[in-house]
């Protein structure tokens, strides 16, 4: 079943692609065209131009992710002690690893290189800390290295002691990096003197974060959110124009409100 819902979800991830619908649109009108209907023809290329324009127009895309990446509450790393934490969870999305990391010998790093910086930062700040990097994934036909081979393979890169590193390189989703995680923060995790382990603090991109802490949240485990990857500011955009930004920006708002309905539709949140 969870393979199922994997691959529908990459399915449906395409369908929502602002631009895949651009070229709906332009189709259909070369489709009418060709069977001689100008007026539907027109209508379509019309229906194409608002959909180019709705897609660049930044503040359009922002005030929808914006709301996103405020919507989960955010941790003070300066005020909160290293004791007060069981560990620390970097969710993957943010490394290529595959079969150009295996042809080229070199791992990539996307947009969302801060979940892979702020890692590093703990690493070297708090190497008694337990850290665990979660995915493997999230390619239907995934070939060689996984996510998580490919960040130790960045943490070799840049001289790093990984001793307290742990990996889980089995999910393909979200849903999968909290099944998974939950044994290891039991294993792993820094627990109170004669208590319950500590919360961990969960580090992935802003947008991404209210979907994560809602799972975790169904599965009974206390984390804490450190949100990175910012892609909005305080204030929107009004003048400004930006077809691969804006694409970028719905992308992201629609795969996490479509991934939000599914979840609560399968019960997952």
């Amino acid at each position: 079943m969870d393979t199922i819902f994997f691959i529908l979800s990459k399915v449906v991830q395409f369908c929502i692609e602002p631009l895949n619908w651009l070229m709906v649109w332009v189709v259909l009108a070369l489709l009418f065209i060709s069977l001689r209907k100008p007026q539907l023809s027109r209508r379509f290329l019309m229906i194409a131009i608002f959909n180019l324009v709705f897609v660049g127009y930044l503040p359009t895309s922002e005030s929808v992710l914006r709301v996103l990446e405020d919507r989960a509450p955010q941790a003070s790393v300066s005020q909160l002690m290293k004791s007060e934490l069981g560990g620390v969870i970097i969710l993957g999305g943010a490394i290529e690893g595959g079969e150009i990391a295996m042809d080229r010998g070199e791992v990539s790093i996307y947009s969302s290189a801060e979940r892979v910086t702020r890692a590093f930062e703990f690493i070297r700040k708090h190497p008694d800390l337990p850290l665990i990097f979660s995915g493997y994934s999230g390619r239907v036909n995934p070939k060689g290295m996984s996510e998580a081979e490919a960040f130790k393979q960045l943490l070799q890169e840049q001289g790093l002691d990984g001793s307290q590193v742990h990996y889980e390189n089995q999910s393909r989703n979200t849903y999968e990096n909290v099944l998974y995680l939950k044994p290891m923060m039991a294993e792993f995790g820094i627990k109170n003197e004669g208590g319950p382990s500590r919360p961990w603090l969960v580090i992935t991109s802003a947008s991404h974060m209210y979907r994560s802490l809602k799972i975790f949240q169904k599965q009974g485990i206390e984390v804490l959110a450190l949100p990175v990857d910012y892609q909005t500011a305080n204030r929107l955009q009004w003048t400004s124009f930006d077809l691969v930004d804006g694409a970028q920006n719905w992308n992201k708002a629609l795969h996490e409100l479509v991934g939000l309905l599914a979840y609560w539709i399968t019960g997952k949140i």
